[in-house]
């Protein structure tokens, strides 16, 4: 329900919104190109929920003797989630936006604060990172976000704080 007086928010089309979902998963599966070197895809994208999965392989190995993932991959995987949440936050936030808007919007975006805990080591065949989105203002976004392996075991926790204006 609106408030009395005010214009309901106009919305995406279906077809705009999933050019929106198409063109940000190609961002950032693609055309960041680390986040291609770090084979990270897009596992969850709705109105809830933001999450990014990655394979183990050899080149992620940080402990060569135990086979654990190097703790920069577990750094980087958490940023560039709760990145992408804060993006995807600002694209259901302006529902009224088209793809372009939406996408201008992110070359404002940048990390301002990052935090990693390593709770355990990275062991695993399947990791996914996902965020949830604690503040969105007009200047500074935050976040918090998870790296789980393919058995459920939390690896590491994070907080950040993003740039959106």
């Amino acid at each position: 329900m609106s408030a009395k007086g005010a214009t309901p928010q106009a919305s995406r089309s279906p077809a705009e919104q999933r050019r929106l979902e198409t063109t940000l998963r190609d961002l950032f599966e693609k055309r960041i190109c680390f986040n291609e070197v770090l084979g990270l895809k897009v596992e969850a994208l709705d109105s809830g929920s933001l999450g990014l999965g990655f394979d183990m392989r050899p080149d992620l190995i940080g402990h060569y003797q135990h086979e654990r993932l190097h703790g920069g991959v577990i750094s980087a995987a958490l940023d560039t989630t709760g990145g992408a949440a804060i993006l995807w936050a600002i694209a259901c936030k302006h529902i009224d936006e088209d793809t372009e808007h939406v996408m201008h919007r992110f070359s404002r975006l940048g990390t301002v604060d990052l935090r990693i805990d390593y709770l355990r080591p990275g062991i695993g065949r399947h990791f996914l990172a996902s965020a949830t989105v604690t503040r969105l203002g007009g200047r500074i976004a935050s976040t918090q976000m998870r790296l789980e392996n393919d058995a459920g075991m939390l690896i590491a926790t994070g907080s950040a704080a993003y740039v959106v204006s």
